[in-house]
């Protein structure tokens, strides 16, 4: 037992010894009394680096009062408040950094993830702007730049930035993906090119049901109906994104408005509805359909005033059951959730994040 809690000891004892040493230092020095500001700022950084996230921003809040640490400090202080989730207060403390130095690149990208996390994606837009034009060559400013214009609708902005860096569409899978959904919120027919590239070297349900959308707006009847069915097929039973119910319809309204003579589609359609499919007002629109015969159209307003009964539902599960939370989102969304995990983790820490102790200085 006593040896296991050496071996312990002696594992964490590289950690602790930036801090013993400064500590230790402070404590003998004969030229102060008092522990310096770039002391405290390196307590304070070795704390952080050991998770110790409430003793790093005791020392760093410290630090922080001497013109020489306070914007080294601030930058840390920011990246304590983004990992424990205080993300308010976290976007505060870069835009102290950046009020100081409004061309630090590493304050922009980390004020910008915070201000997606507090849901400001206007100064969000605005920081990864400036990121970008500081730094044009960045691929991953560029994506993340790019996502925040997708959340904010700005299509076409968000496809521009992207085609701008055509090397690394072909190569960045998340980027090629967003570069197809841009394009396919604008309605382009250059979309279903693009999630023909993607998919041919990845696979997503809803990257699937997606790229038939896009086939289904160009007329691609056969292609879409291949591709809304290996969507369907390949999706969970509680797939939320979409849920299986529409992607049936989608194949329903494919067989009606290309193979109007066929039974298939009012089976699908009433397969859809039994399902769980109740968006009557995009049923109401195939009576509208140039493709769909009289005779079909008759078909569809049966169902629409008549519609067939789901199966009983299952009895809800108790309290006690088990329960899986979905994390899918609807398309619409999709740069939303891509927004939670971006290509460069932020904030980092890097050699240019103000790691440096000389608040005169601009970070590089």
């Amino acid at each position: 037992m006593n040896g296991m809690y050496i071996v312990l000891k002696l594992r964490f004892l590289p950690r602790l010894l930036p801090v013993l040493s400064l500590i230790s230092f402070s404590f003998f020095s004969c030229v102060s009394d008092a522990i310096s500001a770039e002391e405290y700022f390196a307590i304070g950084m070795a704390y952080f680096d050991m998770g110790k996230y409430a003793e790093a921003e005791t020392w760093l809040t410290k630090a922080r009062s001497a013109k020489k640490t306070v914007t080294a400090s601030d930058y840390n202080l920011g990246r304590i408040a983004f990992e424990t989730k205080r993300y308010e207060e976290a976007a505060r403390y870069f835009e102290r950094v950046l009020a100081k130095d409004a061309d630090n690149v590493q304050a922009l990208k980390a004020a910008a993830y915070a201000r997606i996390k507090t849901g400001d994606l206007a100064k969000a837009e605005a920081y990864y702007s400036r990121a970008l034009a500081l730094v044009p060559e960045s691929a991953d400013n560029g994506y993340n730049y790019a996502l925040v214009l997708y959340a904010l609708k700005k299509y076409d902005n968000a496809e521009e930035v992207l085609a701008r860096r055509p090397t690394v569409l072909q190569e960045n899978k998340d980027i090629l993906l967003l570069y197809a959904r841009a394009q396919k919120a604008q309605g382009k027919p250059e979309a279903v090119d693009s999630y023909a590239l993607w998919l041919a070297v990845n696979d997503d349900p809803q990257a699937r049901y997606e790229y038939g959308v896009c086939l289904e707006y160009t007329r691609l009847y056969a292609l879409a109906l291949e591709t809304y069915r290996a969507a369907y097929n390949a999706m969970p039973a509680d797939n939320k994104n979409p849920t299986k119910p529409e992607a049936r319809f989608a194949i329903a309204r494919v067989l009606l408005i290309a193979d109007s003579e066929n039974d298939e589609g009012i089976a699908e359609l009433e397969g859809a509805i039994m399902d769980g499919f109740a968006d009557f007002d995009a049923v109401r629109l195939l009576l509208t359909e140039d493709g769909v015969s009289e005779a079909r159209k008759a078909d569809i307003q049966r169902v629409i005033d008549n519609p067939p009964s789901p199966p009983s539902e299952e009895p809800a599960a108790t309290e006690d059951s088990a329960t899986v939370e979905s994390g899918a989102t609807v398309e619409g969304d999709a740069a939303v959730e891509a927004l939670e995990r971006p290509l460069e983790p932020a904030p980092a820490a890097g050699e240019a994040a103000v790691n440096e102790t000389d608040a005169s200085e601009k970070t590089p």
